[in-house]
């Protein structure tokens, strides 16, 4: 052996033991390596899992039986009572034609982006609206809680007015119209009419003190309405049996639902052009009044009412939309419901203005005739003078045209006595202008006009069968908004809990089917959704672009 063989040896022997430590050390690595990503991969795997479930959730679920059926649901939902009577109302008080630009504007800024937010994440993630909250963030799950809340009070006083509406439809088989002229009361030595309704009128009385036999304030409940309380059960049970399957079984329903109201409304137009005094509607209505659409409260009331026609915030949208699959177009979805519900507020507008212009009319023709048998009277007392009055006009037969005219020449002559003469301008466009919305438009002034309609009762059949329907498309989606998100969340069985719900909301609407309910139904509808509803859709828009991220949307 060389002299330096034991140098050489413990030179290799240093080298050999240097590289096994090497192995060792990159093996050690190598598995620390391994492990973290192993974790990573299930980390990432733990947080997919919801989204990706894909294949068993989406095999699951329910989904529509075509993309009709959806876009009906939508428009079902969206499109309620208030486009019949707080549209127009709100057209007619901000400036008629003026209204309709600053709506339009606030829709496309507003509404359907807000409305898309709410028809992608429901689609994306596949869920209800607490559902969809919780998956964003666990903490931001109480916005689809408040939801869920809101829908419930508003459903509780909404299936009022479905109710309401039964009653009418369930009185209108009769011929006259009941609520056509004031009753009669009968004593020992006469017959005479009703005072209270003749200080009135017919529809007013028969509204207040025979539909609702309505106390004189909130604190007299006066114990159950009996009629109301019967169509309320009966409209429960319409909601529940339609929804107790859920879209399988509102899906069929959905069809009728929401078609009809347009067959009503195109019906009610073609008649209502047909009518003396309709185009003075139509007139008024699209008579701008530039000056209005400039103050703030008109943008203010047209933004409000962008944001409660789509049904923003109450969940509805999220379910409806959260049945249909992930690489549906929601951005046109968004687009063509918004747009139909506008040109809908705008068909009920038109609906309601040319009727309420016949309505005008009738009523202004009567005070025309009053006056000028007043005027006739003074003319024989010799209060006025015969020669003051044109001698072409006819006051047993006076024209619109020359009661205006002699009226004028009256308030002229007599200047000083003029208002102890107590006459009236019988101006059609005064009458247009009393504004009236919600339960007064429905069951008071449109039940008022109706019984001037040849063949009324047929058009009184069709209109409060009409609001049911409405009324009812509204209420599957504020059901859906309710139950999708606890079946999704708690995994209990859809029937159970529908009935559940059903039977519940009718035990507490009860305290609107008392003689004091209809206190119950306007504080409900002031107080109950609006502010809640805005709090709810700023979050939503927070959860989405700070929490979710923005670019999670589905393009």
């Amino acid at each position: 052996m060389p002299k330096n063989s034991k140098v050489v040896k413990r030179e290799l022997d240093d080298d050999v033991t240097e590289s096994v430590k090497d192995l060792l050390s990159n093996e050690d690595a190598a598995d620390d390596a391994f492990k973290t990503s192993e974790l990573i991969v299930d980390g990432q795997e733990e947080k997919d899992t919801d989204v990706e479930e894909g294949s068993e959730v989406e095999d699951e679920r329910p989904a529509w039986n075509s993309k009709l059926q959806y876009i009906l649901a939508q428009v079902g939902f969206s499109v309620g009572l208030g486009n019949v009577w707080r549209f127009p109302y709100l057209c007619q008080k901000n400036g008629g034609g003026a209204y309709l630009l600053p709506y339009l504007i606030l829709l496309m800024v507003i509404g359907i982006p807000l409305f898309f937010l709410e028809l992608s994440v429901g689609q994306r993630i596949r869920r209800g609206s607490i559902g969809v909250w919780n998956y964003i963030s666990p903490k931001l799950g109480g916005i689809g809680f408040a939801s869920c809340v809101v829908c419930y009070f508003v459903a509780l006083y909404y299936n009022v007015i479905i109710g309401w509406s039964l009653f009418y439809f369930s009185q209108s088989f009769q011929q006259p119209l009941p609520w056509d002229q004031c009753p009669l009361v009968k004593n020992a030595s006469h017959t005479f009419v009703e005072p209270e309704c003749e200080q009135s009128s017919a529809t007013t009385y028969y509204w207040y003190r025979e539909a609702l036999n309505i106390s004189s304030s909130i604190s007299e409940s006066g114990g159950l309405n009996w009629k109301m309380t019967i169509c309320l059960l009966a409209a429960w049970v319409m909601v529940c049996l339609a929804m107790i399957k859920g879209i399988q079984s509102s899906g069929k329903i959905i069809y009728f639902s929401s078609l009809f109201p347009y067959v009503v409304l195109i019906c009610f137009l073609i008649r209502a052009f047909l009518l003396n005094g309709s185009i003075d509607g139509i007139r008024h209505m699209f008579t701008p009044k530039l000056e209005i659409m400039l103050e703030p409260k008109v943008w203010r009331e047209a933004a409000t009412q962008v944001f409660f026609a789509l049904g923003l915030g109450f969940g509805g949208v999220i379910a409806f939309s959260s049945y249909n699959k992930r690489d549906n177009n929601c951005h046109f979805d968004a687009v063509l419901v918004s747009f139909i519900n506008f040109f809908t507020s705008v068909l009920a507008t038109l609906v309601v203005f040319a009727v309420l212009g016949f309505k005008a009319n009738v009523i202004n023709e009567k005070c025309i005739t009053q006056n000028s048998e007043t005027i006739m009277k003074f003319l024989k007392m010799g209060n006025i003078s015969q020669d003051i009055i044109p001698h072409h006009i006819n006051l047993s037969t006076v024209t619109a045209e020359d009661y205006h005219l002699v009226y004028d020449i009256i308030q002229k002559v007599k200047e000083e006595e003029f208002p102890a003469l107590h006459l009236n301008s019988c101006k059609i466009e005064e009458e247009l202008n009393k504004a009236v919305q919600g339960t007064g438009l429905a069951f008071i002034a449109f039940t008022e006009a109706m019984t001037h309609f040849p063949a009324s009762p047929f058009w009184s059949v069709m209109f409060f069968l009409m609001l049911v329907n409405l009324g009812l498309g509204s209420m599957f989606g504020t059901i859906e908004g309710i139950v999708t998100p606890i079946v999704d969340t708690f995994k209990v069985r859809k029937e159970i809990l529908t009935v559940i719900c059903c039977l519940l909301a009718f035990c507490i609407g009860l305290i609107f089917v008392q003689r004091s309910g209809n206190y119950f139904v306007t504080m409900f509808d002031d107080y109950s959704a609006t502010l809640p509803l805005l709090i709810v859709v700023i979050l939503e828009n927070i959860a989405v672009c700070f929490v979710y991220g923005i670019d999670n949307v589905p393009e």
